[in-house]
């Protein structure tokens, strides 16, 4: 944990201090109702559970994506391998596709050409494969990536990326507990808000057609 975040959770815990104390306090005030206290209660509530499970959430989140994908990663570079194609065509003009996270390739633009190579078994294939775009002729090697069955497979994913996918997921749970907190504690919220009307619909209807009469005592 760097010097901000260890900062950064001093000033929540010292935040979350004086909540807990302010809301003691304010219990002992004569204007406050036991509507208010418990309205401050839930509140209080909801910021202890965003500071403190969201964050736990969303950390545990992360370390189990990074586990699995380093799993993944593992895995891919058991079965896809490096291999030397031969430029048999190609294609008249470059071909937009869609980024791969996988591919390592930055450039939007890549340029297809038919190449040939060989399987790990040894046999011939042949077939077309996207490869940067730039000045290719038949006869040229290139390298490309196959699976155990010499198919044309993607590049393995890397440990940085892995690590950017699981922060990307624990920052996600972090966000998504966060606002289920906060949905709970509004849907408690409005709950507690249309008891305490009811309570006061029914209490003007007990007093409300003797109010200012002589006598009644309002």
């Amino acid at each position: 944990m760097s010097a901000s975040d260890g900062v950064l959770r001093m000033r929540e815990g010292a935040w979350a201090v004086r909540a807990v104390t302010g809301v003691w306090r304010w219990r002992h005030n004569p204007l406050c109702r036991a509507t208010d206290r418990r309205e401050a209660w839930l509140a209080l509530g909801a910021l202890l559970l965003v500071l403190v499970v969201a964050p736990a959430v969303g950390r545990f989140c992360g370390v189990l994506t990074d586990s699995a994908l380093r799993d993944t990663i593992r895995e891919q570079h058991a079965h896809r391998h490096r291999a030397g194609a031969v430029v048999l065509s190609v294609s008249p003009s470059p071909v937009a596709f869609a980024d791969d996270p996988e591919s390592g390739v930055t450039p939007a633009t890549r340029q297809t050409v038919t190449a040939g190579w060989k399987a790990p078994d040894g046999s011939d294939r042949h077939g077309t494969v996207p490869v940067a775009a730039g000045v290719h002729k038949a006869g040229e090697r290139v390298r490309i990536w196959i699976d155990d069955r010499g198919a044309v497979a993607p590049r393995p994913m890397d440990v940085p990326t892995a690590h950017i996918h699981a922060g990307l997921a624990g920052t996600g749970a972090f966000v998504l507990t966060a606002g289920v907190v906060e949905a709970l504690r509004r849907a408690v919220l409005r709950c507690m808000v249309r008891r305490r009307y009811a309570r006061l619909d029914r209490a003007w209807a007990m007093v409300g057609p003797d109010w200012g009469r002589a006598g009644t005592g309002s």
